[in-house]
């Protein structure tokens, strides 16, 4: 009778008579405060039952257990289970559940032990926590000695465990052992198959998660969101966008479609395929109380390059109640920098500094990045010191803002710095210390990194290939980024366009343009930048019909619109060619606003062949963008020197004098063991110079023995003949190759770099001293290579 009474009828009639109810009873009114989530109220009734000394059962203790588990009381719970007269399994599972769910893993696992130790009944339940507890301490490489008891038990075939089994063998990626164990559960039913097909998904084996995803709609099991989540995600893993299609009609059919997991999992596959628009729309159409939506959604623009989008979306989320997290404030951030958005940028580290994420890594990494590429590497690098946290990412961010920025000692010193704290690079520090080492054309720290490649693996790395060919070929070592092209075992259009631009680059005009043959026969498809290398690769070896028909079939052909670069290299390859009226009128047809480039190289040009009335023009125009110009006021003077028209001379060096132009100085300089040593035009600050006189008097000597006969044309200064001569053996490319010819091994070959383009007379006598020393000599010139080899240059004397 009294159980047909209302619980708290029940519990008021007992408090007032002093009646003790059955442990039944009591079980049944916890459970109902369960049921009614009224922690207050179990308490209370706990109360009552130690007042009135009632002995409850070990099915109603077992209950109170799992009251103040239910309610996170878990220190409670733990008295209490040290204090019950009796325990059994469920005793301990019920624990160790609750240790498990606050994170306590270390005393789940040893009253896990305990019950093993003290003989209680080891069931399904004792053993699905165990196998969770393991995942969760990140153990699951022990559970195939559970997976042993379990078959010893025979339990092997119970959906549960079997379940369990499968989701710690999926997190150690043995996916054979875990098939085995989903076909030898006996009554399969929708965990399970969730769990095998997404074990499959999270280990990569697509095919195998879609081909059971299908097996369990064939045998009429409806999908539930995880399952639905984990063909997704194996259709993004094959770009089988139109299958994941497909799934999302199951998750409509089966009203999934609204929820959060499979929301987002739809976002991933629509942005994956590149239907931002429809991502767009089915975001819209999702609800928007949750951060993960917007953070991914936001990411996806940022990373898609729809960066002004990427803000807007942002600005968005703050007109909601959702507030950003770290990933949210590193994916704004890299809209930011994408945007090149400095005001922007300080904005949100405000806002940063605002919430207190401004120590979290990723964020402080996307800041740092943010300001590098904003030109304000000052702030990269104080954001880099005070960073308590530096992961390989932080370490890259400043390495590739000072590369970028053309910094690239600093960028070197720092990769230095990173392998001195065992910070592992990775293939975005390989590429960017060798851009470094390129840019320096510093061939020695190159080929170490090269090596550090090679012992790490990253060698095989399609970007870090590229990085090596475009390393060597800028250091003058194009056979080594013809061999490190020719070792790829996959190659991509920027493979091909940095081995075509290296070949051009060192005036080898036919081998750029095989390659070129060689890249279409491959089915890779050229873009603008291959074209800006065949082009470059014409002019500078003089094919003139080749370059008329390369330049015509980029848009015939290949549909591609040609850019300034383009009509730049035209414009110097007609020039060169002393095609002045055709080039004029390619001028003429480029139909945007020609710019400093084309005016440049067609004055350029002017120069080589004494047009003198056409150089005029090009100069007004470079001169009419670029009023300071120093170069062009230069070339204008030089070509007026060459007239003897010293008045003019005159008035060109007075307009500069009047503008404050000055001349950049000419500059050569060679490497030897580690350090740098550069000359300017008769430099005599060099601790050497005593021995680099004698070897430029040695040389002198020799090579009028050899028939050298100095062209004085090319000092364009209005002085005797003699002195043109003796300044002829002071220029800054003669003193860094004496200096090279008398530290720098036989066996080496010697490598000059010169910031200006090589005189015609030093082109000259170079030949000849390579023939008489009998070593190569490379020089690196503002516009291209030089090697000299036994009395002949790479450029055949066109250049």
């Amino acid at each position: 009778m009294m159980r047909s009474l209302g619980d708290t009828k029940l519990l008021r009639l007992a408090a007032t008579h002093g009646l003790l109810l059955d442990s039944h009873s009591y079980a049944s009114l916890l459970q109902r405060t369960i049921h009614n989530r009224d922690p207050n109220s179990a308490k209370a009734l706990h109360c009552h039952i130690l007042k009135r000394g009632a002995s409850l059962d070990l099915f109603a203790q077992n209950i109170l257990l799992n009251t103040y588990v239910h309610f996170h009381s878990f220190h409670d719970a733990s008295k209490l289970f040290d204090e019950m007269p009796l325990t059994n399994t469920v005793s301990f599972v019920t624990l160790a559940q609750a240790f498990s769910r606050s994170h306590q893993f270390h005393h789940a696992l040893h009253l896990l032990l305990r019950l093993f130790r003290e003989g209680y009944e080891v069931n399904q339940f004792v053993f699905t926590t165990l196998l969770k507890l393991l995942v969760s301490m990140n153990l699951a490489d022990t559970c195939w000695s559970v997976h042993a008891y379990v078959y010893k038990l025979g339990h092997q075939a119970d959906a549960y465990v079997g379940t369990a089994l499968i989701d710690a063998y999926s997190v150690c990626g043995n996916i054979d052992a875990a098939r085995q164990v989903f076909n030898g559960i006996c009554c399969k039913d929708m965990v399970s198959w969730t769990g095998m097909v997404a074990c499959y998904a999270e280990n990569y084996c697509h095919e195998d998660s879609l081909l059971l995803f299908c097996q369990m709609r064939i045998m009429g099991y409806r999908p539930n969101n995880f399952t639905i989540c984990a063909a997704l995600k194996s259709c993004i893993g094959l770009e089988a966008f139109e299958v994941g299609k497909s799934v999302h009609g199951c998750a409509l059919k089966a009203c999934y479609d609204r929820d959060l997991y499979v929301g987002t999992a739809l976002l991933e596959l629509y942005t994956k395929s590149g239907e931002i628009a429809e991502a767009q729309q089915f975001f819209e159409e999702m609800p928007k109380d949750d951060l993960i939506p917007w953070s991914l959604m936001i990411a996806r623009y940022a990373q898609s390059g729809k960066s002004k989008e990427a803000l807007e979306l942002f600005c968005r989320m703050r007109q909601s109640s959702v507030v950003p997290n770290n990933f949210t404030f590193a994916s704004v951030l890299q809209a930011c920098a994408s945007l090149v958005s400095l005001n922007l940028g300080m904005q949100i580290h405000s806002y940063v500094l605002k919430v207190g994420l401004d120590s979290n890594v990723f964020v402080s990494n996307a800041l740092m990045d943010v300001y590098a590429k904003c030109g304000e590497i000052e702030n990269s690098v104080k954001l880099f010191m005070d960073s308590g946290e530096k992961n390989e990412v932080t370490w890259n961010t400043i390495i590739v803002g000072y590369a970028q920025l053309g910094d690239g000692e600093r960028a070197l010193n720092l990769f230095s710095n990173m392998l001195g704290y065992d910070i592992q690079p990775t293939e975005v520090t390989y590429s960017s210390v060798l851009r470094a080492s390129a840019s320096l054309v510093a061939l020695e720290p190159g080929r170490q990194i090269h090596s550090l490649t090679v012992k790490t693996m990253y060698s095989k790395d399609i970007v870090v290939a590229n990085s090596l060919i475009d390393m060597y070929a800028k250091c003058g070592r194009i056979e080594d980024a013809r061999l490190t092209f020719d070792k790829m075992d996959k190659r991509d259009e920027v493979s091909w366009n940095a081995v075509i631009c290296g070949f051009s680059m060192h005036g080898l005009g036919m081998e750029a343009l095989n390659l070129f043959d060689m890249m279409q026969q491959a089915n890779c498809k050229p873009n603008k930048l291959t074209f800006v290398g065949v082009l470059s690769a014409c002019s500078n070896a003089g094919l003139l019909d080749k370059g008329r028909s390369h330049f015509k079939s980029m848009l015939q052909d290949y549909g591609i619109e040609p850019c300034i670069e383009h009509y730049t290299c035209m414009v110097w390859l007609l020039g060169r060619s002393g095609q002045f009226d055709e080039a004029v009128k390619l001028i003429g047809e480029i139909p945007f606003q020609p710019s400093v480039m084309v005016w440049r190289a067609l004055l350029g040009a002017c120069v080589i062949h004494k047009n003198l009335d056409l150089g005029k023009v090009c100069a007004q125009h470079v001169l009419e963008m670029e009023p300071h110009d120093d170069a062009t006021h230069v070339l204008l003077s030089n070509m007026y020197a060459t007239a003897r028209r010293w008045d003019n001379v005159a008035s060109v060096r007075k307009n500069m004098k009047k503008k404050r132009v000055k001349k950049e100085p000419g500059l050569s300089w060679v490497e030897n063991q580690g350090v740098v040593h550069y000359f300017t035009v008769g430099d005599t600050s060099h601790p050497d110079i005593k021995l680099i006189c004698a070897m430029l008097e040695w040389l002198n000597k020799k090579t009028r023995d050899a028939g050298y006969v100095p062209d004085c044309s090319v000092v364009l200064l209005d002085v005797e003949d003699d002195e043109k001569k003796r300044l002829l053996w002071v220029h800054s490319e003669r003193l860094a190759l004496a200096y090279g010819l008398i530290q720098i091994p036989p066996a080496s070959s010697i490598r000059i770099i010169k910031n200006l383009r090589i005189c015609l007379d030093c082109h000259t006598v170079i030949k000849l001293i390579s023939k008489i020393v009998k070593r190569e000599i490379v020089i690196r010139d503002i516009n291209r290579f030089h090697h000299f080899r036994h009395g002949v240059c790479s450029c055949g004397d066109y250049w």
